[in-house]
């Protein structure tokens, strides 16, 4: 027992020479973290609070349609939201602790989490769903707001390159492997593709989304077999 205690007392004293916070220190980030998440997915509904009838005759199915585009954008940030969250808490339960370049890397994908309601709010309005007109994304809403989750799967993936890197981190029992390290990069370059695109053709961007479903289906079934 006293050789537990005193190869435990060891083991702190490394970390704390390895600049490596453990124990409820990364519980509490772990915590942070998830109440972050948890209120921008909440604060994201502001996107579509706005939407009423334009007279009391009008009705719900007719707001529905003219709204398609900020409902649409609302409801799929809320769902990649949920999924990114999942990926970054799969990183984190591999993990024992965190460094300072953790801390940072995790504080900036926080930050860009934070901020995913102003471009879904803007995204939104600018989808005109059957419109002619909107061929193209001249003003770059659409980059902006692929670029966002294209930076927040790569800030995650970062996370988890740097503790890959750095072993001392990672939870001995409960190794990682290298197919979310790939999953994060590849989402992330498809986001950005879709950015682009909307630049010269917003009604094919806005179809893109559909190759998330067959990335997840891909990625499913490599892991399956």
């Amino acid at each position: 027992m006293e050789s537990e205690a005193s190869n435990e007392r060891e083991k702190k004293a490394a970390d704390v020479m390895a600049g490596i916070s453990t124990g409820r220190a990364f519980d509490r980030l772990i915590n942070m973290s998830d109440a972050i998440v948890a209120v921008a997915m909440t604060v994201n509904v502001l996107s579509i609070v706005g939407i009423r009838r334009n007279s009391y005759s009008e009705s719900v199915w007719t707001v529905l349609s003219e709204n398609g585009g900020q409902i649409g954008s609302f409801c799929f940030t809320f769902l990649i939201v949920g999924v990114m969250w999942l990926a970054h808490n799969r990183i984190l339960n591999h993990m024992r602790g965190y460094d300072s370049t953790v801390f940072w890397l995790n504080l900036v994908w926080l930050l860009l989490i934070a901020l995913l309601p102003w471009p879904t709010t803007m995204y939104g309005l600018s989808l005109v769903f059957g419109s002619a007109d909107v061929v193209s994304d001249k003003a770059g809403v659409g980059l902006f707001y692929w670029g966002m989750l294209a930076a927040i799967s790569a800030v995650g993936g970062l996370i988890g390159w740097h503790a890959r890197r750095r072993p001392a981190l990672l939870d001995a029992s409960n190794p990682p492997n290298d197919r979310g390290q790939l999953k994060a990069w590849v989402y992330s370059a498809f986001f950005l593709l879709i950015g682009v695109v909307s630049l010269f053709s917003y009604p094919i961007s806005t179809w893109l989304p559909v190759g998330l479903i067959v990335l997840a289906v891909v990625f499913r079934r490599s892991s399956a077999s």
